[in-house]
């Protein structure tokens, strides 16, 4: 992976290869860490956060929903990210704050372990490949299932849930495929391993909803809002598993992925094999609305600035 030159943990920047946690670290054993997947773009304006807020607030949800209550407040972060960003000299970038549960009692019992807080930044490209985002990739629906909300919290991004994720994307990638699509425990189409699900059906798109285990993504908020702003019809409900190899177009959405169609599902072609044109439509807009060139959504971009240190 790319690196840069500092990691701010805990109120300090420190250089890259001296960001380390003790080995007893309470999340390195137990997942006990909740984090977020952000990105900043270089825009005419400069480089801008998209919708840097509303993923700070949800980073605090996940954070509370597992009993940890940030020793920092939302503003303090924007603005250590805001200065880290500068400092590595970096125009556009992945940000990943993490908040997690430091060294100190072993055991499960998590409440006397102290919280800690890391950002780092760096160059990623498109998480699934810029030739996925113009061609679409080939998915393929796991054999295991997205953790039940009635086993942990689907709706926080927290560390340990992702091993979920990491079966499901580790049998798919040996299959041949680039992303796995994960059914809920009651086999209804949940999310990618990163990422939600949208179908198109005779130009109306469907996308599963708040109760079928998925995270509530910020890129599915922003695209939601961008398809409705467009005048299409957007439907939140139950989404069987042949809808997606029946469907016009299938597309994911994620701060990683941005938006990435999807040609072709368990050996299935979908619609035409390719990119489809409200795919297409979205997709553009989207990518415009990142690096702030749509000036309707101008709104969910947060212009790095370095705070005053008067």
């Amino acid at each position: 992976m790319n690196t840069a030159d500092l990691i701010w943990m805990n109120g300090e920047f420190v250089p890259w290869d001296e960001a380390k946690v003790h080995v007893l670290t309470h999340t390195l054993h137990y997942g006990t860490g909740v984090f977020e997947g952000i990105r900043a773009y270089e825009t005419e304006r400069g480089t801008a956060i998209f919708r840097h807020h509303d993923h700070l607030e949800r980073l605090k949800r996940s954070a509370a929903l597992y009993y940890m209550e940030l020793p920092y407040q939302l503003e303090k972060l924007r603005e250590a990210t805001h200065e880290l960003i500068v400092r590595n000299e970096l125009k556009s970038c992945y940000i990943r704050p993490l908040v997690y549960r430091g060294y100190g009692p072993m055991g499960l019992d998590p409440l006397k372990n102290p919280v800690e807080v890391s950002i780092a930044v760096w160059e990623w490209g498109a998480y699934l490949g810029e030739e996925g985002k113009r061609r679409g990739i080939r998915a393929k629906v796991s054999s295991w299932r997205r953790i039940s909300p009635d086993s942990l919290i689907p709706h926080s991004k927290a560390c340990g849930q992702y091993l979920n994720s990491v079966l499901a994307k580790i049998e798919v990638s040996q299959a041949g495929y680039e992303e796995a699509i994960l059914l809920d425990d009651q086999g209804r189409v949940c999310e990618g391993t990163g990422e939600n699900v949208f179908v198109v059906k005779d130009e109306a798109i469907a996308t599963p909803p708040q109760s079928a285990s998925i995270l509530d993504g910020i890129s599915r908020k922003s695209v939601i809002q961008i398809a409705r702003d467009l005048g299409l019809e957007v439907v939140e409900r139950d989404v069987a598993r042949a809808e997606l190899t029946l469907a016009d177009e299938v597309f994911l959405t994620g701060t990683a992925a941005e938006l990435t169609p999807v040609r072709e599902i368990d050996d299935h072609p979908i619609g035409g094999g390719e990119r489809g044109p409200i795919t297409r439509e979205v997709q553009a807009i989207f990518d415009e609305a990142l690096v702030g060139r749509a000036e309707r959504y101008h709104e969910w971009l947060d212009l790095v600035e370095v705070p005053s240190r008067v």
